[in-house]
């Protein structure tokens, strides 16, 4: 299906380096990608079903932004910076939760209704006459695409998610993601290494043969990448039926059923599909789910990400679903050891580059998108950290 709108092929002579190894432990370059990369980026905050009725909201603290995802009394989904108007105080302090039909802020109880509009501020004789609007939250770019909630801190060059993921909507529409429920609750977890390494790691599978047993045995030879093409990249890979040396994959492979909502191409399907710069939605025959990483220095990345399953699953789904998570999660820990040893190499001194294989042209397409976004990376010696926005604003031109 992506092969007809999408050109795949890779090169014959192409850069098999990777970023320079300056590009991971620099404060500056840091600076740069919180906001070219993540901020002025789709990252997704959540799937409308963690916002169930009217007062649902979600909260979400990423690259020194915090953003509050609301569904207001009319029911529709919105996204706001979690900033008061009054003195900037967090308006909302729980990670996930549920008000009546107004938000109170907790500094000095100015009152906001729940399409982001100020209802008034305490003790109102204290100020002037305030417009309920130019008072209110400030909102964020939001968009639902199949079911997923995503939002965007500062406008860029990007285009919508609709228009970015089309090549994969026809495939994704099987599985009706925008109707499943949460399996259990958004999950953060903190890694000592730099959030480019986790995706370095993400975007092959050259090294899922040797380092991760029991994809290895639940793939078998099935499992391939496709690269980085205007911003969205693909993983595709069909289970062995016959599979079984890890119990939890015998397991798996034994109890799975057929989802009668996917053609019988995708009954046996895991597949993951990558959004620049760091979010992707993976599906199963029992699941989907979405997974990214946030810097939170330049030398700590937080991964965060949930499971969501069909509102009518069966018991045997269930028990599929259990033992997917195993095998997901053993996979997470190889991967997290994985980032941490490549991460290491970069400040070494001995370091000199990566050397990618074909099976990881999905690396290198990567860093060329980050590479529009920021030419400074192109540079093999680092910028002086004080001229590093400078230097690229100049690259930029």
């Amino acid at each position: 299906m992506n092969e007809i709108v999408r050109d795949l092929s890779i090169p014959n002579d192409w850069d098999r380096r990777g970023l320079p190894g300056w590009t991971y432990h620099s404060d500056a370059m840091l600076e740069l990608e919180k906001q070219h990369i993540f901020r002025e980026h789709w990252q997704i905050a959540c799937h409308v079903s963690d916002l169930p009725e009217p007062g649902s909201y979600l909260t979400m603290d990423i690259v020194g932004e915090r953003a509050l995802i609301l569904r207001g009394q009319d029911g529709e989904i919105r996204g706001f910076h979690n900033i008061c108007k009054h003195r900037g105080s967090r308006l909302v302090a729980d990670d996930q939760g549920k008000c009546r039909n107004a938000l109170v802020c907790p500094f000095h109880g100015w009152v906001y209704n729940l399409d982001g509009t100020l209802r008034g501020p305490s003790r109102p004789n204290s100020f002037p006459a305030l417009d309920k609007v130019a008072f209110g939250l400030t909102p964020l770019d939001t968009e639902i695409w199949m079911g997923f909630v995503f939002i965007r801190f500062a406008r860029g060059q990007q285009a919508s998610v609709a228009e970015i993921m089309a090549p994969f909507t026809e495939e994704l529409r099987h599985y009706q993601s925008e109707t499943m429920v949460p399996a259990g609750e958004i999950f953060t977890q903190t890694t000592p290494v730099n959030w480019k390494s986790v995706r370095d790691v993400d975007n092959e599978g050259y090294h899922v043969a040797m380092a991760h047993p029991a994809l290895q045995d639940l793939y078998g030879q099935t499992y391939y990448d496709e690269p980085f093409v205007n911003g969205i990249c693909r993983s595709f890979a069909t289970y062995n039926p016959h599979a079984g040396r890890r119990w939890s994959v015998r397991n798996y492979v034994k109890i799975c059923q057929d989802n009668p909502r996917l053609p019988e191409r995708l009954k046996k399907a895991w597949i993951y599909y990558g959004l620049f710069p760091n979010a992707v939605i993976a599906v199963t025959p029992e699941t989907v789910q979405f997974y990214q990483e946030f810097p939170i220095s330049k030398s700590q990345t937080m991964l965060r990400g949930a499971v969501y399953r069909y509102k009518d699953e069966s018991r045997e789904q269930e028990v599929a679903r259990y033992l997917q998570m195993r095998i997901d999660r053993d996979t997470l820990a190889e991967d997290v050891q994985l980032t941490i040893w490549s991460n290491e190499a970069m400040a070494s001194k001995t370091y000199s580059n990566f050397y990618l294989s074909d099976l990881e042209y999905g690396v290198r397409t990567h860093h060329d998108h980050l590479r529009r976004v920021l030419p400074v990376m192109t540079l093999e010696t680092a910028p002086d950290e004080k001229e590093m926005a400078v230097v690229n604003a100049r690259m930029r031109v």
